[in-house]
């Protein structure tokens, strides 16, 4: 089977957001997530339960989540972690209105945003280095990225893997339509591993550790495809009801978030510790994983680099339309708008001081 970019990506990534953004509007926000043309409320407002998808990644949010940082600096919320496999799933539940915040990769965020999803950038977690990166197996024959012609590489569709592995062929001139690559969710990939059913993955920690445990070698890492030119990240997504209904749960979120970095970034070996309970990995493993990522704290967003100022946007938005251009060419998505539209969905503005 050959990778049919116009077959398997585009209903992935499109039609699946526009069904339950048609299910959203029908039905109205959930309890979590208050209509923004209901009743006004208190900017001080707290809701009673705050719903977090977050993804198994080995950053300040899972040190957060770990030592509970949310539920001490909201005792009276109730706090609802709710995991998920990929961006593409945030996605989903972001446009059902199913939970209040989100976790995504550079490639589905752009996704959403280009499609009108209804969220916008709160919080920029990290910068992806070698935490992600196409592994092999040891007896596959690839040595090089020019070897992976005709082999089978999983895997999955529209995250950063997907874009970071459809980037490093692209700058070593490769078809694409010469490879079969195949869509697998992360924990899915460690099995075909095992069964010797794929050649290679290109996949994020944990996954990655694991298949390197078992004779596994990295042919490139997404450090290296960042250096050609197509850089990769993930980055938090508030539902605009919930932060226009709850602006002080989201500025406390955000100083959870902060915590959890400094924890992260001044205590690495009991960050480690927590961490590796949640990623399934060994203490020492853990460390590894956590070198292999840039962690953002909050004085950092508006670093012109990254969100910036709401008179000054980040350069961040420019990676995100730039993203989304990319994912027009690959046929995920129809159309990237105008780099205004990606401007306008940075929340930057919560991180200027009132006068």
């Amino acid at each position: 089977m050959r990778y049919d970019r116009i077959s398997v990506l585009r209903p992935i990534l499109s039609l699946t957001i526009a069904a339950f953004m048609l299910l959203a509007a029908g039905c109205g926000s959930s309890s979590g997530t208050p209509s923004a043309s209901g009743k006004e409320r208190d900017a001080d407002a707290l809701p009673k339960e705050i719903r977090i998808g977050y993804q198994v990644s080995p950053n300040g949010e899972l040190v957060a989540k770990a030592l509970g940082l949310a539920e001490k600096k909201m005792p009276d919320v109730n706090i609802s972690w709710i995991p998920f496999e990929s961006g593409r799933d945030v996605n989903t539940a972001m446009a059902s209105g199913s939970i209040d915040f989100g976790l995504v990769g550079t490639p589905p965020g752009a996704s959403g945003i280009a499609q009108g999803l209804p969220n916008k950038v709160y919080y920029i977690h990290d910068v992806i280095g070698d935490s992600e990166a196409l592994v092999v197996q040891s007896g596959s024959g690839i040595h090089s990225l020019e070897d992976i012609r005709g082999k089978t590489i999983a895997t999955t569709f529209g995250s950063t893997s997907h874009f970071s592995l459809l980037s490093a062929i692209k700058q070593a001139g490769i078809d694409p339509a010469d490879i079969r690559i195949i869509d697998m969710q992360a924990p899915d990939l460690l099995a075909a591993w095992q069964r010797g059913d794929i050649d290679g993955a290109y996949t994020w920690q944990p996954v990655q550790s694991k298949l390197l445990a078992e004779h596994g070698s990295i042919v490139i890492s997404s450090k290296e495809v960042a250096e050609g030119g197509a850089l990769t990240g993930e980055f938090g997504v508030v539902h605009n009801s919930f932060a226009a209904s709850y602006p002080a749960a989201v500025k406390l979120y955000i100083e959870v978030l902060d915590e959890g970095t400094a924890y992260y970034r001044e205590h690495p070996q009991e960050a480690a510790e927590a961490l590796s309970q949640e990623l399934g990995l060994s203490v020492e493993e853990t460390l590894k994983a956590m070198s292999e990522i840039t962690v953002l704290g909050a004085s950092e967003q508006t670093d012109p680099r990254y969100l910036g100022t709401p008179e000054e946007p980040g350069q961040f938005a420019v990676l995100l339309k730039q993203t989304a251009d990319f994912l027009v060419e690959q046929q995920s998505i129809k159309s990237a708008p105008e780099l205004s539209v990606f401007q306008e969905a940075l929340l930057n503005e919560l991180y200027v001081e009132a006068p």
